[in-house]
């Protein structure tokens, strides 16, 4: 009879060489900042067949939601794995780089300790060029994210289409004027104060504000041309910034993929998103001839 103890040795031995043969792995990236003399961390997960194949591959860039950090997407989804799966699956790198907490990822007019337009689009961007075998042009380059990365996402990728090819937003907090979300009392409260000390301004309808709303964006976004996938849940505090987006886009005659689901502001509602949009990057990928095969 086989010995217990030997099945159970070599059972994890097994387990062992099947997820590193086999499963996307995760570096914790140092990335300095030039710009705000400071050094942040990003993850990159790497699917599986990247070690074994001289391909260049195709990027996305997932951006995280406020109060959060760069490590959001690896240990708030109730599967643990998404992103690792999602990666192997598609042949796609995924890079979640620092946002900070309430960064909105612009550059402040005020602060110059928070300026994360030109962090992502100079400094993270260069340093994932340089480090990894991957297509370093707008091709091969996709962006999105939850919330004010959601924001993010379709901030940068207006303001810089020629960087990205693609580009979503789940959930996006989409306008910075605090008064247009449904929020309790205490949260509007924080908004304020937390807009106001990133921007300066006190008047919500401040040239400021709308200037750096995603929401104002609808001719940009149609002149541009970028494909674009943008999705909220039904019960979300942001539902009527993103049917405003929407509502421009359709306006102006640019072309959008726009779906509410049922769902909050949660991540079980990101879960369910995520791989909507990877699919969605996917095809994208594939047409311009960069995807991983």
């Amino acid at each position: 009879m086989f010995p217990k103890k030997a099945y159970f040795i070599l059972s994890a031995l097994f387990s062992f060489v099947y997820w590193s043969s086999y499963g996307a792995t995760v570096d914790s990236l140092d990335v300095p900042s030039a710009v705000m003399n400071k050094t942040y961390k990003a993850a990159v997960v790497l699917p599986a067949s990247y070690v074994k194949s001289k391909a260049a591959y195709p990027v996305l860039y997932l951006l995280h939601g406020g109060l959060g950090h760069f490590r959001d997407w690896l240990t708030s989804t109730p599967d643990k794995m998404l992103v690792h799966k999602l990666a192997d699956q598609y042949n796609l790198i995924v890079v979640m780089p620092e946002g900070e907490t309430f960064s909105w990822y612009l550059d402040s007019p005020i602060d110059s300790t928070s300026k994360f337009e030109t962090y992502i689009t100079t400094e993270v961007i260069g340093n994932i060029d340089a480090t990894y075998r991957i297509v370093s042009n707008n091709k091969g380059r996709v962006i999105s994210g939850l919330s004010m990365g959601g924001h993010g996402a379709l901030y940068l990728s207006t303001r810089h289409p020629d960087l990205f090819c693609a580009a979503g937003s789940m959930s996006g907090g989409l306008d910075m004027n605090w008064l247009n979300y449904r929020v309790e009392e205490k949260f509007a409260k924080f908004l304020q104060e937390n807009f106001i000390k990133l921007m300066g301004a006190a008047d919500p309808y401040d040239e400021v504000y709308r200037e750096n709303s995603v929401v104002d964006m609808a001719a940009r976004m149609k002149k541009n041309g970028l494909p674009l996938i943008i999705d909220c849940g039904v019960d979300d505090h942001t539902i009527e910034t993103n049917r405003e987006l929407h509502r421009r886009l359709l306006y102006n005659r640019t072309p959008h993929e726009y779906t509410e689901r049922p769902g909050a502001h949660t991540w079980v509602y990101w879960q369910n998103s995520l791989p909507q949009h990877v699919a969605f990057f996917c095809r994208i990928l594939k047409d311009n001839g960069v995807a991983v095969l």
